[in-house]
């Protein structure tokens, strides 16, 4: 993959303006902090967003794929003063999960999430080479 960076731009911090792929393209649905029994074992902004990323990384590693194949993610979440007030916390939990991956993301708050008890959740598409 080719981190894509415009002359003259700022290198974002904690994900990428964009990313060149090619090969086996892997989509992940939205994933949310709950687990197999579809209980949310740590309410909190960060802890649900922890068991997000270890879904996320579940279902990319049935395809064979890992955090350094992913190339997009959307994040949905519900409390914008909760991410912000926790973003060092975030970036712990991603360095330990995702490593220096840093794919193209957008953040974008919504109203709710299907799952009334969530407070994130993430899409992701992965690209293995061939």
């Amino acid at each position: 993959m080719q981190t894509l960076l415009p002359e003259g731009w700022p290198r974002p911090k904690g994900y990428a303006n964009g990313v060149a792929a090619e090969g086996r393209v892997v989509f992940v649905a939205g994933q949310i902090g709950w687990d197999e029994t579809g209980a949310f074992p740590d309410p909190s902004f960060v802890g649900q967003f922890r068991k997000t990323l270890e879904n996320t990384l579940a279902v990319l590693a049935c395809a064979g794929a890992g955090p350094e194949h992913v190339a997009r993610m959307t994040w949905y979440i519900t409390d914008k003063p909760a991410y912000l007030k926790n973003l060092r916390e975030i970036g712990a939990v991603w360095r330990e999960l995702m490593g220096p991956n840093y794919p193209a993301m957008a953040v974008v708050v919504v109203a709710g999430l299907i799952e009334d008890q969530a407070v994130v959740e993430i899409e992701t598409t992965a690209v293995l080479p061939r």
